[in-house]
């Protein structure tokens, strides 16, 4: 990165939310972070405020506000992922219940309001489902070209992760998603196909614990819950470290087309380059090991 970003993250904590945001947090001289507003999604949204609040007070950055957005998605009932995330959504992190407040206002109005403020200057990262972005657009179409940058979590270029077809956030709100790509706003997509390249191996949640903080213990201890046997994907966390180092990534201007019903509901149907107008640049490669690397470097700033 060149200048400081204004960003504000959407999500839906969840480990690999928690972890992002700990990146984030870890970067105040790279991002001003405006505000992070929370969705239902991996958990209810009385855990995932909840639990953003635990990582804001875990990092110390307590300036940022947290403002509670969607309960559930626009149109389908709602689906969680507490099998993998835990009842709480952020099981093994050994963190207490968290001491700080909830800021005033709906998380959508946030993001319309925010954004609109500032047109250009606030790029979003959302990596939940995508109700809130959603409901900020219907509320506000201008919205589509007054952020700078949608830098997503969702989605694939090949097979699900919730469903053969579908990537759980795409899955939990396809009307969403559809509208958000639907919407003309510049998007940059990180979908399984690249998140499933970057994984926590055994030895890298080990040096994490050697780190002997209290995020490094936090993390370690939510990756090893989060899928002890098979090398957690960071999914989320590639989003932030996109905006940090984005020489790690390749992409191609797709387009990406959103399956709302059926039982395809949720699919990314990304389309090769020259197959329909592109809607958004499709992340397809990534560093993985500098990724890791930098990552831990980043969180070793804890003390």
């Amino acid at each position: 990165m060149t200048q400081r970003e204004t960003i504000i993250i959407d999500c839906d904590p969840g480990i690999d939310d928690a972890v992002a945001l700990l990146l984030a947090f870890a970067s105040p001289e790279e991002f001003d972070i405006k505000a992070v507003t929370t969705v239902a999604g991996n958990v209810p949204l009385q855990r995932t405020e909840a639990n953003a609040r635990r990582i804001r007070d875990l990092a110390g950055r307590g300036e940022v506000p947290i403002h509670a957005g969607c309960p559930r998605p626009l149109i389908k009932a709602p689906v969680t992922a507490d099998e993998i995330h835990g009842k709480t959504g952020l099981d093994g992190s050994g963190l207490p219940d968290a001491a700080s407040a909830l800021a005033p206002g709906h998380g959508a109005d946030v993001l319309r309001r925010e954004i609109s403020a500032a047109p250009g200057g606030i790029t979003l990262l959302p990596v939940g489902p995508l109700t809130n972005v959603a409901h900020a657009l219907a509320a506000r179409p201008e919205f589509a070209h007054e952020v700078a940058n949608i830098v997503v979590m969702g989605g694939s270029t090949g097979p699900g992760n919730v469903t053969p077809h579908a990537e759980f956030n795409f899955h939990v709100d396809p009307h969403a998603a559809h509208i958000v790509f639907e919407s003309g706003a510049p998007i940059v997509m990180h979908g399984l196909n690249i998140t499933h390249q970057v994984r926590a191996k055994p030895d890298w949640i080990a040096a994490l614990r050697a780190l002997d903080t209290t995020v490094g213990h936090a993390t370690a201890g939510m990756l090893t819950f989060y899928d002890s046997d098979n090398d957690p994907a960071l999914h989320d966390v590639l989003t932030v470290g996109y905006m940090l180092w984005p020489e790690l990534f390749s992409g191609e201007a797709r387009r990406v087309d959103i399956v709302t019903e059926g039982i395809e509901a949720g699919r990314s149907i990304v389309r090769d380059a020259g197959d329909g107008a592109p809607n958004a640049t499709v992340m397809l490669d990534v560093d993985a090991d500098e990724f890791l690397a930098r990552l831990l470097n980043r969180l070793s700033r804890y003390s």
